[in-house]
């Protein structure tokens, strides 16, 4: 018998498989054709009895009964003319609790056992067993397609469909797949290329003292690994007809060398079942189930099976591809939307993270940014959108930008969030969001914070103190007609500021204080960790932050940036105010001089006298209040000139005959970086020369 097809995904017993292999001997010996099968419990009746046949309702019992075993009790024995078929026999070929009937559900292929129309009840009986055995093939399909139904991807689909086949309706199946695959209604790609996705086999192994049981076969079926189709071959046309067809059929063995390849043969007394996999708009593989010989073979209602399995895996195969696509798009959508890298400010270190809600869902409105400004300051900005779709995300690439272009402008930090609501208001009704905006000044050791309804930054001292700022609430982005408020605080060297989204600290296990506390003690847990004396490495330091989630803290995505305090110096800074005179490019050349002596850098003089007097020349000439001049030795040597004029530097080619409009020219040659930028009050060029340290 085999297992019934609901029952552990369809798989048949162990003890089944060793019955069926035997029953052709048990065949053999009863004088039964090939295609009935034996009865498990002795030699069967004759189809049709003799003449002396009983025509009582009652069969005689008792041990000259015809065929009787002798027992006097057993009146409707194994070997009693159609005692098959008796409701209370143990060991009946029917019975639907009976281990070792032949007609138990989980065969779909399993032949009837023939009964005698002249037996009383032989109608009924045999209608019933056709019932039941239909039944039986509707559970074992209804069975296999849900597992077929459970898979996401394409390998769980494909594992899905060998699983729920082998060995319940085949011994053997080989799955080609397209290659590539069309997505949705692109042109598929020519040629028409089939690869072997999966081939799975399990074959009965006999063990001295043991049952047989089923173990994985090493060797399966030889099959070629790609297979063109060609068009117009027999291969094609068996595609192009889209319903199975066995095996042994001319088109079909015809189809089965082209697709498995002339030098793999399929092995004598195999059967095989050729089914199409064809998806909602062509056909992308092809499905081939195969029974060994000692097998019953399969049946003209297998091809209606074979086709329903072939349905529900190409439609599952073609959702799967689809998304694929889509999370592929996701993730790109995301990830362009997001910061590539994150820039090398002066005087700040950064590190930052993502992660998406879950698998399902890969775009969300959370961002992060860090935005250089002049002065060697830095922006650091976190935000997130409501929801987690397509939209969301749109709404966050547009709010970032935003920030970015009034980032641009030096606006103070509750300017930036004021136009950041007023953004929102445009782009449409419930444009929510929030956002936490600080501005960190290397120079002074100072941060300036404004927020709008985001979580507050938790910011850790070099000692191991973490401490969550206090900050002002605000109001979401999007409300409108709120005024935000900025703070300025301290930013010690060495310490690390926290901006993280909600995501981070609130879930439906927590709510966002008990988060927060929860994340401040693992901030300072970790610190104690690397000392008193050093501050944690900022990569390590978020990753064991993203430790603290648990399983059910992944509801919403989340974004994280943290930013290490280095600062600079005030012996590494050199700061002036010069009048907007003629002779401001000599005393600035002077004031360099000493500053580059001071800080052992005389070989950088010559270059930076010459480029600070370009730029010096060029302020002054448009300048109505006193320039400013500031040198930063880090890393690299900074020197920023500032003026009160909007209007920013263009570089040209000068002609022959020009007398001015060189000096741009120079900066751009001999400077490592040079740029300038736009403040609300004027403007700043820099540069940058490489100190040889």
């Amino acid at each position: 018998m085999t297992e019934h097809p609901t029952s552990h995904e369809g798989r048949q017993p162990l003890a089944a498989r060793s019955q069926e292999r035997a029953r052709p001997r048990q065949e053999a010996a009863a004088g039964l054709p090939s295609d009935v099968p034996a009865q498990s419990g002795g030699p069967a009746a004759p189809a049709t009895p003799g003449p002396e046949a009983p025509k009582s309702p009652t069969p005689p019992t008792g041990p000259d009964a015809p065929g009787g075993t002798g027992h006097p009790s057993v009146p409707g024995g194994a070997d009693h003319p159609g005692g098959t078929n008796h409701p209370t026999t143990p060991g009946g070929t029917n019975h639907p609790t009976t281990p070792g009937g032949t007609g138990h559900p989980g065969t779909p292929g399993a032949v009837a056992v023939a009964v005698s129309p002249q037996h009383p009840g032989a109608g009924v009986r045999g209608g019933d067993i056709a019932a039941r055995r239909e039944g039986d093939r509707l559970r074992f399909v209804g069975a296999a397609t849900r597992r077929i139904a459970r898979g996401i991807d394409l390998d769980e689909i494909v594992l899905g469909l060998c699983r729920a086949t082998v060995p319940t309706f085949s011994d053997e199946i080989l799955v080609y797949l397209r290659d590539p695959l069309p997505v949705g209604d692109e042109r598929p790609v020519a040629p028409f290329v089939l690869r072997l996705r999966r081939t799975d086999r399990l074959r009965l192994s006999d063990l001295e003292g043991e049952e047989l049981v089923l173990v994985p076969d090493p060797d399966p079926t030889p099959a070629a690994e790609l297979c063109e189709v060609r068009s117009g071959g027999a291969l094609a046309e068996v595609l192009r007809g889209v319903r199975p067809v066995f095996g042994d059929s001319a088109a079909a063995k015809a189809a089965l060398t082209e697709l498995l390849g002339p030098e793999h043969p399929l092995p004598g007394g195999l059967r095989a079942v050729l089914a199409p996999l064809r998806g909602r708009r062509r056909v992308i593989g092809a499905a081939v189930f195969l029974r060994r010989p000692e097998r019953a073979g399969f049946e003209p209602n297998d091809l209606l099976v074979a086709a329903q399995l072939a349905t529900h895996t190409a439609l599952g195969i073609d959702k799967a591809v689809l998304y694929g696509r889509e999370a592929y798009i996701a993730d790109e959508l995301q990830r362009t939307m997001l910061p590539d890298s994150l820039p090398q400010p002066t005087g700040v270190k950064l590190a930052s993270r993502y992660l998406p809600a879950a698998e399902t869902a890969r775009v969300g409105g959370d961002w992060y940014d860090a935005i250089p400004l002049p002065g060697s300051r830095v922006a650091l900005v976190v935000g997130d959108v409501m929801g987690h779709s397509m939209t969301s995300a749109a709404i966050m690439g547009q709010l970032r930008t935003t920030a970015q272009t009034l980032a641009g402008l030096d606006l103070p930090p509750q300017e930036v969030l004021h136009h950041l609501d007023e953004q929102a208001q445009r782009l449409g009704q419930d444009r929510m969001a929030t956002c936490m905006y600080a501005v960190y000044d290397p120079v002074s050791h100072r941060i300036t914070v404004a927020n709008a309804g985001h979580p507050p930054p938790i910011l850790l001292h070099l000692g191991g103190r973490a401490e969550v700022l206090r900050v002002p609430p605000g109001a979401p982005i999007g409300v409108g007609g709120v005024d935000f408020e900025a703070v300025e605080l301290d930013a010690p060297a060495g310490a690390t500021l926290l901006l993280y989204t909600d995501g981070l600290v609130e879930s439906r296990l927590r709510d966002v204080w008990t988060g927060i506390e929860q994340l401040r003690e693992r901030l300072a847990a970790t610190a104690q960790l690397t000392g008193p004396d050093h501050s944690p490495p900022l990569e390590a330091l978020c990753d064991d932050v993203l430790d603290m989630l648990g399983p059910g803290d992944r509801d919403d995505d989340i974004a994280l940036l943290a930013a290490r305090f280095d600062g600079i110096a005030p012996s590494d800074v050199a700061y002036w105010f010069l009048e907007p005179e003629d002779a401001a490019p000599g005393r600035a050349r002077r004031l360099a001089r000493r500053a580059l002596a001071r800080w052992d850098l005389e070989e950088l003089t010559d270059s930076v006298e010459l480029l600070i007097s370009e730029v010096v020349t060029n302020a002054v000439r448009y300048a109505e209040r006193p320039v400013t001049l500031r040198l930063l030795r880090t890393d690299v040597l900074r020197c920023e000139v500032g003026d009160d004029s909007p209007q920013l530097p263009r570089q040209r080619r000068a002609r022959d005959t020009d007398e001015g409009g060189r000096g741009l020219f120079l900066v751009n040659r001999l400077a490592r970086r040079w740029g300038a930028t736009r403040l609300s009050g004027g403007k700043v060029v820099w540069f940058e020369l490489a100190t040889r340290t």
